[in-house]
């Protein structure tokens, strides 16, 4: 997981934990030791306890906030995608003519797939040279060169905070923007 992934909700929780941990830090090493030389003396329980408590605080404040990001990018991707559902059905069918029936035999049209790709939002996540897109969300594309066949199996499956797109894309516009991928970066 990334730090770009993290919601902004998240990221506040996160930044004020730190900040309180990090002001308990201070205050107890610089500014308490200076006012009492003693310190912490005979409250050393007291000051122990406070410190496993921010940090017990923290590492909860991680988890919980990690956890939401997952399940809110998940979400984000799935809104931003199924938004642009209609536009990519539209293109597709217009591009190619084709429509879930298959005409292309399972085999993708890249040029059709390079609206699906762009009507989708798939350049909102991923990097990819052809379409111009530097999304760091998901894998980088040109790197990974991804097979069509993977391509066809995380759109319709999805994975991590990738969405399933089976029930907002055709078979055919899958088939689509896999054959654009795999072409794209010659997967």
């Amino acid at each position: 997981m990334s730090l770009l992934a993290i919601t902004s909700n998240g990221k506040i929780g996160l930044g004020l934990v730190a900040l309180a941990f990090i002001a308990f830090a201070l205050v107890s090493s610089f500014l308490l030791p200076r006012r009492n030389p003693n310190f912490p003396g005979d409250r050393l329980g007291a000051y122990i306890g406070v410190a496993v408590l921010l940090f017990v605080a923290m590492m909860s404040a991680v988890v919980f906030f990690a956890k939401e990001s997952g399940h809110g990018g998940e979400g984000t991707a799935a809104e931003a995608h199924s938004g642009s559902t209609e536009a990519a059905t539209t293109a597709g069918a217009t591009e190619t003519g084709a429509t879930d029936t298959g005409a292309t035999g399972g085999q993708g049209d890249p040029k059709a797939g390079e609206a699906v790709f762009a009507s989708a939002g798939c350049e909102s996540c991923h990097t990819l040279a052809a379409a111009g897109s530097s999304g760091a969300v998901g894998p980088n594309l040109d790197q990974a060169k991804p097979p069509a066949s993977l391509v066809v199996d995380r759109v319709t499956n999805g994975k991590g905070v990738m969405p399933s797109f089976k029930d907002s894309l055709s078979e055919q516009q899958i088939q689509d923007v896999a054959a654009y991928v795999s072409t794209s970066t010659a997967g």
